[in-house]
């Protein structure tokens, strides 16, 4: 065997510029494709049900029967009732009347459009005054951080009920009055949850990193911190919207929320009381109607933040508050 075939022959030379390529990091794993947010069954029905609420508040003054304010004086005959409160479902009514002889089917569809654009503007209030208040505390730490907590612990130590009711007793009840009003009582506890996911975020070394570089207080919120937090905040303000809505309600069912004749769940529940002791097909159904409509959208955005949060490892219900 000579020499010449005894030697190894060298790897071909595949680089342009005869440098072979580095192939130390071949056998490492690709990273996981990034998947989707997967909702059980159950999270699938409750999207339904609060896609169908959502539309019926934005389509719901053009396909409602009648107007919220309008009374049924005459049957299909054209006959004139003598006493229109507390109809049956019927044809001409599908859910009955009301007390006064309004049509709880479109009361209730022109309810939806009140109810959940008073709640759908409060919470978007509250969400930015919390998350505004609450990682610029987090970010810029000190007297800030603690002039800003304070202030929270005090808006926190009130129940909100009775917060409301201080501010309608005060200033009266109107509708740009109940948002705001909804929006700074809320956007107390969302200021927390910004302010820990804020704390959490901040002393990562991608955030030291952007401070060493010279980076500025709003760089470092609207690039860093904020992208991070903004998946746990979107499923907490699911969870702030119920509350909002049963905030709302509450104020109505005591008088003091939206007015008459706008209608409203809540009022509507409170209207209609005394229909319950007149039987299923007489009156209850007055009652019952807006509360059912109330329980389904509460309880399914309650049981796709279950199912969000239930994907996420449970982490974001520990903040919850």
């Amino acid at each position: 065997m000579t020499d010449e075939s005894a030697r190894v022959t060298p790897p071909p030379d595949l680089s342009e510029n005869g440098i072979q390529p580095d192939r130390s990091f071949e056998e490492l794993p690709d990273a996981p494709p990034k998947q989707g947010l997967k909702l059980s069954l159950v999270g699938k029905i409750s999207v339904v049900v609060v896609a169908f609420w959502m539309v019926l508040a934005c389509i719901g003054p053009f396909v409602a029967p009648y107007h919220e304010a309008h009374f049924i004086e005459e049957n299909e005959e054209g006959e004139f009732y003598d006493d229109p409160s507390y109809l049956s479902p019927s044809s001409q009514v599908w859910l009955g009347t009301d007390f006064l002889g309004r049509d709880i089917l479109s009361r209730i569809i022109w309810g939806a459009r009140t109810t959940i654009g008073i709640s759908l503007a409060a919470t978007l209030l509250a969400y930015a005054l919390g998350i505004i208040f609450g990682i610029a505390a987090a970010v810029a730490g000190g007297w800030a951080d603690a002039v800003l907590s304070r202030l929270d612990d005090a808006i926190l130590s009130f129940p909100s009920i009775m917060l409301g009711l201080i501010f309608v007793a005060a200033f009266g009840s109107s509708i740009p009055l109940l948002i705001v009003l909804a929006g700074v009582v809320y956007a107390a506890s969302v200021y927390r949850i910004a302010r820990a996911f804020g704390h959490e975020i901040i002393v990562q070394d991608f955030v030291e990193a952007a401070r060493a570089r010279g980076e500025g207080l709003w760089w470092i919120i609207t690039r860093e911190v904020l992208p991070n937090a903004a998946m746990p905040l979107a499923t907490d303000f699911g969870l702030r919207l119920v509350f909002v809505i049963l905030f709302i309600s509450s104020l109505s069912f005591l008088g003091l929320g939206v007015q008459p004749p706008v209608s409203d769940w809540g009022s509507m529940v409170r209207e209609n009381l005394q229909g319950l002791g007149n039987g299923l097909g007489g009156g209850a159904l007055a009652c019952l109607a807006p509360a059912f409509a109330i329980a389904s959208l509460t309880i399914a955005i309650n049981l796709i933040v279950d199912d969000v949060s239930a994907k996420a490892g449970g982490s974001l219900a520990k903040k919850m508050i």
